[in-house]
Formats: C-alpha cells, sequence, structure tokens
C-alpha cells in the first residue's frame, strides 16, 4: 500500500496526532496520513504546545506500522524526510537539524517533530508541523527571534489569494513528506545515520543542560547526542532525559 493512504484531512481539529493515535489504536493500516487546516490543541515535544494560523502549515501525522529494527533510529529519518521536503518545494534552501526534533532553516525553527509510540502494539504516530507561509507578525512573540517559515505569504499574492495559495502548498508539502517518508522509514540505521550527521546544526556548538554543559559532537548509533566535556569526557544523553537550554 503507498504511504499516504488512506488520507484523512479536516478543516479543525484538536491535534492531528490524537485522531492518528485513536486510528492507529483502532487498526488504522502503515501510512494512514491525518491532515488539518488547523489544529486548537497543536503539541510538541515536553508538553510545549504548536500554533499555527489556520492553513499557514502542514499539519501532518503519520501512522506507522510495524516498528521493526531498523526504525531503532526513527526521530532521524523522520527529519531527514522532513528536510527533503521542505527542499524540494522550495528549491535552493538547504535545513539543518537540531538535535533531537527541530528542523531549522537560517538558524531558525522551521519545523518540529513528535513521535508517539506504542511498541507494545506495534505502531508509532509520526507527528510533523512545517511552518509555510506564515508571516513574522504571526508568530507568538516570544517565538519571532527564533521561528521562520518556509515562504514569505506576500509572495503569493501575484499567484491568487493567499488562503487558496497555503492550501496549494499544504497538499503538495503532505505528498512530498509522504514520499520522503517512505524512503527513509525503510532506510536501514547506518544509511539514516551518515545523511543526519550531514546535517547536524548543533554539531560543535555549546550547549547546556539541567545537569550540565558541553559541546555537542554529533551523534551516537542510537541516535543519542553526544557531548564532549571540559575535561574531555564524553557523556550520550537522550532526548527524553535532557532538555537542551543552549542553541
Amino acid at each position: 500500500m503507498t504511504f499516504g493512504t488512506p488520507h484523512r484531512h479536516f478543516r479543525r481539529v484538536g491535534s492531528t496526532n490524537t485522531v492518528a493515535r485513536e486510528l492507529a489504536a483502532a487498526g488504522a493500516p502503515h501510512g494512514t496520513v491525518v491532515t488539518a487546516a488547523e489544529q486548537t490543541a497543536g503539541r510538541g515535544r515536553q508538553g510545549r504546545t504548536w500554533t499555527a494560523p489556520p492553513g499557514s502549515a502542514l499539519l501532518y501525522s503519520a501512522v506507522l506500522r510495524p516498528i521493526e529494527p531498523r526504525h531503532s533510529v526513527l526521530p532521524l529519518a523522520v527529519a531527514l524526510a522532513v528536510c527533503e521536503t521542505a527542499e524540494a518545494l522550495r528549491p535552493g534552501v538547504e535545513c539543518k537539524v537540531k538535535w533531537p526534533n527541530d528542523i531549522h532553516l537560517d538558524g531558525r525553527k522551521l519545523a518540529g517533530i513528535l513521535i508517539e509510540a506504542r511498541p507494545q502494539d506495534g505502531w508509532a504516530v509520526l507527528g510533523v508541523g512545517l511552518n509555510l507561509t506564515i508571516a513574522a507578525d504571526e508568530f507568538p512573540e516570544e517565538l519571532r527571534d527564533r521561528a521562520t517559515s518556509l515562504f514569505d505569504p506576500s509572495s503569493a499574492v501575484p499567484y491568487g489569494p493567499v488562503g487558496t495559495i497555503r492550501n496549494s502548498w499544504a497538499e503538495g508539502a503532505a505528498k512530498g513528506l509522504s514520499g520522503r517518508l517512505a524512503v527513509w522509514l525503510d532506510a536501514d540505521a547506518e544509511e539514516v545515520l551518515g545523511a543526519w550527521r550531514e546535517r547536524d546544526a548543533l554539531r560543535g556548538r555549546e550547549v547546556s543542560w539541567e545537569q550540565g554543559s558541553g559541546v555537542a559532537d554529533g551523534v551516537d548509533e542510537r541516535g543519542y547526542l553526544l557531548v564532549r566535556l571540559a575535561d574531555g569526557d564524553r557523556v550520550a544523553l537522550g532526548a527524553g532525559d535532557v532538555h537542551l537550554t543552549g542553541f
């Protein structure tokens, strides 16, 4: 079955991840996709909220089943698919990944990923929020110097009403992301790690977390962040174990 089928789209929904989880629990097949023009209760990692004006972002969740050994670096594989989707939509840009789940463009957050897995039931939901046409003043004030969008909404004017163009871009982004996920979810872990390391936005940068600080030094074979400490030792940090406060 083609990844991205079936595809359920909503004008307005609480959270595409919540809907996808309900579908997965009810037996929805691998590759089922849920999208929405607007979310009222979008979620990010560690309890954060995800907000976007209606029709201005790709709000996307997909069902993966079964979970297999090659999915040991699943967050990294999804990040690669999101990067390639954005670059295909806007040729000439280059995306980086800020470990563990943020996609950056020119040093600002372009997209986020939230994966919710039920290994005991053999499935996971892959949630992606990709900013497409959010104007600078549409971001929450606290994010305006840290977030960005793939397109400037004003650039859509020659092609028709912004709402129409926004919907068109989101539709194309959903199809593109389904295609790239089909590729990267089938790749082996070594291939994923190699490609991800080329997009590593943190390597060589100072990072800090609740228990310490150091210099980011890539990721290990599990996808854990490696940090070199002042004494030369290295520690490996799991995404669920720390909250980075640097960069």
